[in-house]
């Protein structure tokens, strides 16, 4: 760790680096955002960076983890507070809002973030890939809850359904309403 720094402020700049990667990745995308950008908004050495994270890419592999471990928190907070089929319904609703709130989430056919996920390791695409699948596997097999059909099929209709998020700015109507409605109109179909 950088020398000079306290343990407290090694936690704060961490968090600064964090969070001011998901702003600009949010704004300019993987590419177009760079250690020295990042360094000089936060305010440190370019060569401090280094002592947080090897690579530009653990920092964003780190980013994109802790966004996928918030959601998976809200979507348990939601089931906490609505332990049925039209909790999972609301927390799906969330979820969808998040990733119409940070695009870079979601469009990974893109350029910018394939750039990204080719510069990752075999272990972390697969990690990413196993996060979310997990994920929605634990949501789904929740004591309150059962299922229809099959759970394979079950996950691929919500990852269908999420996946809409791609074809938004195409959409007549309201992606939130759009997502919404088939939700609420599919949860009957896919939990007792």
């Amino acid at each position: 760790m950088p020398k000079g720094f306290s343990e407290e402020e090694k936690k704060r700049v961490k968090q600064k680096l964090l969070d001011e990667c998901k702003a600009c990745w949010q704004k300019y995308g993987y590419k177009k955002t760079s250690v020295d950008m990042l360094c000089q908004n936060i305010g440190i050495a370019k060569g401090s960076f280094y002592h947080f994270y090897e690579t530009k890419e653990s920092l964003f592999y780190e980013v994109i983890v802790r966004i996928q471990e918030d959601l998976y928190e809200k979507v348990e907070s939601r089931l906490k507070q609505d332990p049925s089929k039209i909790g999972v319904a609301s927390a799906l609703k969330e979820v969808y809002a998040e990733y119409i709130a940070h695009p870079f989430m979601y469009d990974n056919k893109s350029p910018d973030f394939l750039s990204f996920i080719n510069k990752l390791s075999e272990s972390q695409r697969r990690q990413l890939n196993e996060n979310s699948y997990v994920g929605t596997k634990f949501m789904l097999n929740k004591p309150f809850l059962k299922l229809k059909v099959e759970e394979d099929l079950a996950i691929s209709i919500l990852s269908a359904m999420l996946n809409t998020i791609a074809h938004k700015d195409e959409m007549l109507s309201d992606p939130k309403a759009v997502f919404g409605f088939m939700i609420d109109h599919l949860i009957d179909d896919i939990f007792e």
